[in-house]
């Protein structure tokens, strides 16, 4: 086997940082064994030892390495924070699905679907959509159902505003 494309070499710092990181015990058991595997291999251990010590898989400590030697100490958290995505639904289109639930359903139906929903939002010609999903959908309805639909449609009395 070559030699290892993904070196850990932790500095002091980083090395007591992830120590009293592990031994705390208030942090994610994911975060921890991810601490723990960067301490594994800065002491020289190879993946396969390293993941019988950790109780994980070998690709988990290969992934951890790679992580590290791209992102530093934040490698341990499993999201990076660069990720951003953009919402599908502005406060306008917002109002419009909120609008839309509220009013009567189709003709033939008997309630409202989120499949139902997201098709009419489509061919709504106020909203610019090529497409959007019933999930999308269904995450806005979830959100605060209680207070965002009653502060758009204007009912203070329930919400106390």
């Amino acid at each position: 086997m070559g030699a290892k494309k993904y070196i850990v070499d932790l500095s002091d710092e980083d090395r007591k940082t992830l120590e009293q990181y592990t031994s705390t015990g208030e942090q994610r058991a994911q975060e921890n064994t991810r601490a723990r595997i960067l301490l594994k291999a800065d002491d020289g251990l190879t993946d396969a030892t390293i993941s019988e010590h950790v109780g994980c898989h070998p690709q988990t400590v290969h992934n951890t390495r790679k992580d590290y030697t791209e992102r530093g100490l934040a490698a341990i958290h499993r999201r990076k924070p660069d990720r951003e995505y953009e919402r599908k639904l502005d406060g306008n289109a917002e109002a419009h699905l909120i609008k839309l639930a509220c009013s009567e359903p189709p003709e033939g139906h008997s309630r409202w679907t989120l499949h139902l929903l997201a098709d009419e939002l489509v061919t709504l010609d106020e909203i610019d959509f090529e497409s959007i999903s019933h999930e999308a959908v269904r995450q806005r309805l979830k959100k605060r159902p209680e207070t965002s639909s009653l502060q758009l449609l204007g009912d203070t009395a329930r919400t106390g505003r």
